[in-house]
């Protein structure tokens, strides 16, 4: 975990409609260019073709149409049929079939029925086709809400839906224990929005504390659980206790984000881990690519000379 300056920082970043404008012109113009590192273009066939790389090299993934915070109903409509064609052209590429979505991209901000509705509309297009459909947790504000929509959505039948806790926050363990009471599979991550204190963990020790007490608890009660962190003492700390509680390697899955930490990804697939990859792409990828970058500062001169280097 980062500083809350750096974090700041980049959260500023993230919502600058100047750099947002010139990132969106330049930053993508390149196969080469310095978002593609992180994002795997800003159409379903570039995500399809990443996707295919990916399993070339047995790693497992889930794409991700980016987009989120939208403010009118129109906007959240044209979301949904953008997934709704994700889901066909996902089923025709005969790729693995996983999605990750926002509520706030379905209208959350505007309706919460809306979202709902919204949601339904998607899961009923992908639970016959054999989806995966992760609810990303969005920051604490949205925790509450998402968790109600997640249990009402599970407790009318939808069972190919999963959910994501952020061990950053006090309340994620105890939220921890009522997903996996209702035997729904859990994403496990740090965390990386900024949270006020009344929250949130603020230092790296109690995060990373955190992260362990719930991954443990996970790995031993919850149900084909996601670890995903590119943290090696996480990573390992999993994997010791996997082995010393007799878990089989294919009882859960290691999960790490496109461009990162690729080399670990690789030896943890010799290894014999499952290791799903987080694949984002689409229009809307500057907000994301940010927060990325806000986990790793020190990428703040390449890309700020990237960008205007390139707009020069």
């Amino acid at each position: 975990m980062v500083d809350r300056a750096s974090k700041t920082f980049f959260h500023l970043l993230a919502h600058s409609g100047v750099l947002k404008k010139m990132a969106s012109r330049y930053g993508m113009r390149h196969p080469t260019s310095f978002a593609r590192r992180f994002i795997a273009g800003e159409t379903v066939e570039e995500a399809i073709e990443a996707a295919r790389a990916l399993e070339a090299k047995r790693l497992h993934l889930a794409l991700d149409l980016l987009g989120e915070s939208v403010t009118s109903l129109d906007t959240a409509d044209a979301a949904t049929r953008e997934y709704l064609a994700v889901i066909d052209a996902v089923t025709r590429s005969g790729i693995e079939r996983n999605i990750s979505l926002k509520l706030t991209q379905l209208g959350l901000d505007v309706d919460k029925a809306s979202a709902v509705d919204n949601l339904r509309k998607i899961l009923e297009r992908a639970e016959p086709a054999g989806f995966f459909v992760r609810i990303d947790m969005e920051n604490s504000p949205y925790t509450d809400v998402t968790l109600e929509i997640f249990e009402t959505l599970w407790q009318q039948g939808y069972r190919q839906i999963g959910v994501v806790l952020q061990s950053a926050l006090h309340r994620s363990e105890r939220d921890l224990q009522r997903i996996t009471a209702l035997g729904a599979r859990v994403r496990l991550v740090k965390g990386a929005y900024k949270e006020p204190k009344s929250v949130a963990y603020q230092t790296k020790s109690d995060v990373d504390a955190a992260y362990a007490r719930m991954m443990r608890t996970v790995l031993s009660t919850g149900h084909y659980p996601a670890i995903a962190t590119h943290d090696r003492a996480m990573i390992d700390l999993a994997r010791q206790f996997a082995r010393q509680h007799n878990i089989a390697a294919d009882r859960f899955e290691f999960q790490m984000l496109y461009g990162v930490r690729r080399d670990l990804q690789m030896s943890l697939v010799k290894e014999g881990y499952p290791v799903r990859v987080y694949v984002p792409f689409g229009r809307e990828w500057f907000p994301y690519f940010m927060r990325r970058l806000g986990e790793r500062p020190a990428n703040i001169a390449f890309v700020m000379r990237a960008i205007l280097g390139e707009s020069g």
